[in-house]
């Protein structure tokens, strides 16, 4: 197999850009994953209060938010593996620093610096997935390597014990380690299709990708809003509305890892063979209705399905609207900010979640959150047409009709 495509400028998913790609990319992202006993350890071993310690991993999220968006175009081309190799050691000695020196500035300076870093990370990372073959198979497996690695971590940390030590240290490990793999990390493809450079030219080509690019990224962060939001309200709106108890959403937390697994190693799996415009439709529309429903339902097992099955549906969008991204551009001028900008909208959406259900009830939550899918799943959809039709192209087969384009 050669090492690269001239056609497209992409290149095979060996094991070693696997080990690189995936896991900086869940390094960087896994502070996102990890705030529940980030808080933990912050209250219990220094005291901090609930909403001290939410405010500082706000902070870290947001600082990785804004690390990745001025970080990627640096990312998309030559500097990747400075970007990434700055951003993984500031993560491994600001994590390092707030688990084990045992002082109030100390650990907030550390838990934001490692913030900083790790959005270099997610930026690196991101870039990187543009510059592999098949970006939804691409996509599938980073999901997947996402959920298996948070999950083990997740495993791991109450079982040594949920302090500082085990929920920063180990982020700081894992972040260390992820330093030795950037070397594998695939760089920013030096030759382009026809189709490629003239999208990358002055012209009507470089207009419309840039504008579906600059559109797929806000509205990447106004649905992680809508997510994240229904995600912020879903134990308590289990307990006041369906009379969930904590054993039952545990549960749903469970059954929803498992979902998500089996989303993206479908995905994994199949690669283009299922398409991507038509899955991502399906799953828009499906999470909508999914949204509207829970909002709704009363009955305990009902919701559990309810709130398992959006769980399932996100993965499979997510992944795709990635590798929308990825697909775009192979240097990854969009997939590096593509977890930035979904980590900005994350980060308002408890605030909007729980100020939304609490003023207007959990019924119109779900309506509200609802429209708002509908609403981003027309322009996601043209955009991942766009997208299906330039890879099409760079491989130097054009669709031969636009309904063809619609469902490889």
């Amino acid at each position: 197999m050669s090492q690269d495509d001239p056609t497209t400028g992409r290149v095979p998913l060996t094991p070693r850009r696997a080990v690189s790609v995936f896991g900086i990319s869940v390094v960087g992202f896994m502070t996102a994953n990890l705030v529940p006993v980030m808080i933990v350890a912050l209250t219990g071993e220094l005291g901090f209060s609930d909403t001290e310690a939410g405010t500082l991993m706000t902070g870290s999220l947001l600082a990785c938010a804004v690390a990745c968006l001025l970080s990627s175009r640096l990312a998309a081309g030559k500097g990747r593996y400075l970007v990434a190799r700055a951003g993984l050691g500031l993560a491994a000695a600001g994590f390092a620093a707030a688990a084990f020196i045992p002082s109030v500035p100390v650990v907030v300076a550390g838990v934001l610096i490692g913030g900083l870093g790790a959005g270099g990370a997610v930026s690196a990372g991101g870039a990187a997935l543009g510059a592999l073959r098949n970006p939804d198979r691409a996509s599938g497996l980073s999901g997947f390597a996402n959920r298996v690695i948070v999950s083990v971590v997740l495993f791991v940390i109450p079982a040594l014990g949920a302090g500082m030590g085990s929920a920063f240290g180990l982020l700081a490990g894992l972040a260390l380690a992820a330093l030795f793999t950037t070397a594998w990390l695939p760089g920013s493809p030096a030759s382009t299709t026809d189709g490629q450079r003239a999208a990358a030219a002055p012209g009507k080509g470089s207009r419309s990708t840039t504008f579906a690019g600059l559109v797929l990224l806000a509205c990447f962060a106004l649905w992680a809003l809508s997510e994240d939001s229904l995600w912020a309200v879903a134990a308590t709106m289990g307990a006041d509305q369906a009379q969930l108890d904590e054993t039952g959403m545990g549960l749903v937390l469970s059954l929803s890892t498992l979902g998500g697994l089996l989303a993206s190693g479908l995905i994994g799996l199949a690669g283009r063979r299922l398409g991507r415009t038509a899955p991502l439709a399906v799953a828009l529309v499906a999470g909508a209705a999914l949204k509207m429903l829970s909002g709704t339902v009363t009955d305990p097992g009902l919701y559990m399905a309810v709130i398992i099955a959006w769980n399932t549906i996100y993965m499979l969008a997510f992944i795709y609207i990635v590798a929308t991204a990825a697909a775009l551009d192979a240097s990854g001028r969009w997939s590096a900010p593509v977890l930035g900008v979904y980590l900005i909208g994350s980060s308002f959406a408890p605030f909007f979640g729980t100020f939304l259900s609490a003023s207007a009830g959990y019924d119109v939550l779900g309506y509200v959150l609802a429209g708002m899918t509908l609403v981003l799943a027309v322009p996601l959809i043209l955009i991942s047409r766009l997208s299906v039709r330039m890879d099409r192209e760079g491989a130097g087969n054009p669709p031969t009709n636009i309904n063809k384009a619609v469902i490889v």
